[in-house]
């Protein structure tokens, strides 16, 4: 069960009245407002003092926002992630969507070596081969960011959210250290992916709301709008570094909430992947195609799990 508070502020803006008349007025404390601002529950004390100071019924100031259905995908990784189940589809995509999202991107750990440090949160060196400390330290953080994922699914899509991803990939490595380097937020200075310019650092924020604003206006969300959200974000590019796998994560997450199979892009397809990245705006469908195929690899780690799915349209 949840509560909206949206019918409270709404009412606020009506009377022109701010959030700290309301907390006067009312004799609110400022933790009890920022919990009405988070659509946090309130005791019946707390409302009946809003509703003696603006002189209105409770059903003026909230409304019941039914949980929504929760997919059997979601359940069970939630599941298991609270039980610490291990060898379960939680370890399997934690370890299948890190180990893959890294390795397109130039990490040099193999696969066990990832399942080791998600395992046993130890590494062994392969033939004597040195390992980057970066490598390390963003496998273990991407696992971290699905955890992070996990726990909001249900929730709106923000920009909050999204810096937090980065924070959480980023934080400890090399990059973070940097002073140009802007951990959690938008990038400082200007970047290409290749020889493609990107948006500009001063446009970022601007083109960020504008790509949100364009998502949430959709009715309802399927596996082509998350594709091609994925593909204007990886555009815009609107980190210093770390856009690549931030923007998979996003369409993890998006793919969990609508109750869609995610997808998942290893070695074989890092070719047509970026293809269909870099010529998204004149061919939509091979990127697409490409999301659709690492779909039908992460549907065979269901089916092995038992875990149903609907086979949605595109």
């Amino acid at each position: 069960m949840a509560i909206s508070y949206d019918k409270l502020f709404a009412l606020l803006k009506e009377r022109s009245l701010q959030k700290t008349d309301l907390a006067l007025g009312a004799g609110l404390a400022p933790a009890t407002l920022a919990k009405l601002s988070k659509n946090q529950e309130v005791s019946l004390k707390i409302i009946l003092k809003i509703c003696r100071y603006l002189q209105v019924q409770p059903g003026d100031l909230l409304s019941y926002v039914p949980d929504p259905e929760i997919a059997p995908l979601l359940d069970r990784l939630l599941s298991e992630k609270k039980s610490g189940l291990k060898g379960g589809i939680y370890q399997q995509t934690q370890i299948v969507l890190t180990y893959n999202s890294n390795h397109i991107e130039g990490s040099k750990l193999s696969y066990d070596q990832t399942r080791l440090i998600y395992e046993t949160n130890t590494l062994l060196s392969e033939k004597e081969a040195g390992v980057a400390v970066d490598d390390v330290l963003e496998t273990a953080n991407h696992f971290a960011c699905i955890r992070y994922v996990l726990d909001h699914a249900l929730e709106p899509l923000s920009e909050g959210f999204i810096k937090e991803l980065h924070r959480i990939l980023k934080t400890g490595t090399h990059d973070a250290s940097l002073e140009w380097f802007a951990l959690g937020d938008y990038k400082k200075v200007p970047n290409q992916i290749g020889e493609k310019p990107t948006t500009a650092p001063e446009a970022v924020a601007k083109a960020m709301k504008k790509l949100l604003a364009s998502y949430h206006a959709k009715a309802s969300i399927s596996f082509s709008d998350i594709v091609d959200f994925h593909a204007q974000f990886e555009t815009i590019h609107p980190f210093q570094d770390g856009n690549g796998r931030v923007g998979r994560l996003i369409a993890f997450k998006e793919c969990l909430k609508a109750g869609l199979v995610p997808f998942y892009i290893d070695e074989d397809m890092k070719v047509y992947y970026y293809r269909g990245l870099a010529h998204y705006s004149l061919n939509k469908k091979q990127l697409l195609e490409t999301c659709l195929t690492g779909q039908d690899k992460y549907k065979k780690i269901l089916d092995y799990f038992r875990i149903p799915y609907p086979e949605e349209k595109n």
